[in-house]
């Protein structure tokens, strides 16, 4: 589930899906109509992604993946979830990623489509991406979007190949986040960061953005165009995959 809000003009959209704060199909649709708004309502300044309770996002909804019955099933979720992501990258006004807890995998994957991030000072907060960990690897438009937020090529290897969690101070000295603030000033800086970047003559940011991140978009689609992209998730249907994954849906999960 994904809420919505609208503060001093700027949609605040919250994940919501149980105490990790999963992404589920309904929040990716959620998200396709918030970004459509963000983008068509001139009063509309910006984004902000946050997550309630102690969690930001700890990815993509685990037993959603394990329902799926055969390919078909997840190509067809993944073409939708692509193009949304294509679609935040792209936003046209400021996007902020406010990380109030831990935001893991697909949570981490979508805050690297935002122009800014900023994260909650608290020590037990992990950030990172575990996929190696798990047997998955990333799809391309995920690629190329976590790899434009790392802005580094060794970054990106670091981040994937390790697959470790960093700590809000290590996230900041390693570049996977712009700032560490305490927990009250999260939203009001996030805010004041989309006011202060919109908020110029004639919304310049609008251009500046479009004309950074459009070679990139248009690397994406053509990547999606020519490339057998879709075999590769037959690694949903690995044994040992399978077993990570049911791991890991217990933990987004538990039991109470």
């Amino acid at each position: 589930m994904l809420k919505k809000q609208i503060e001093d003009n700027i949609i605040i959209a919250t994940f919501d899906d149980g105490i990790t704060n999963t992404i589920t199909e309904d929040a990716i649709d959620t998200l396709a109509s918030i970004i459509k708004e963000v983008n068509e309502n001139n009063d509309i300044k910006g984004l902000v992604l946050t997550g309630a309770g102690k969690q930001f996002c700890s990815g993509f909804d685990l037993p959603m993946f394990l329902a799926f019955k055969d390919l078909k099933e997840v190509i067809a979720f993944f073409e939708k979830e692509e193009e949304v992501l294509i679609n935040l990258f792209m936003c046209k006004k400021p996007v902020v990623a406010a990380w109030n807890g831990a935001a893991i995998a697909g949570g981490f994957i979508f805050s690297m489509a935002a122009d800014y991030r900023i994260v909650k000072n608290h020590p037990k907060i992990k950030l990172g991406m575990n996929e190696i960990k798990i047997g998955l690897g990333l799809s391309i438009v995920q690629t190329e979007v976590v790899r434009f937020g790392m802005d580094s090529d060794r970054k990106y290897r670091d981040l994937m190949y390790n697959g470790d969690m960093f700590d809000v101070t290590g996230a900041k000295n390693f570049g996977i986040v712009d700032e560490v603030v305490e927990e009250d000033q999260l939203i009001p800086r996030a805010k004041e960061i989309v006011k202060k970047w919109i908020d110029n003559p004639g919304r310049a940011f609008m251009l500046l953005k479009y004309s950074m991140r459009k070679p990139y978009e248009d690397r994406m689609r053509q990547r999606l165009k020519d490339e057998d992209w879709q075999s590769a998730f037959n690694i949903m249907f690995d044994p040992q995959t399978r077993k990570f994954l049911e791991l890991g849906a217990m933990m987004q999960h538990p039991k109470k």
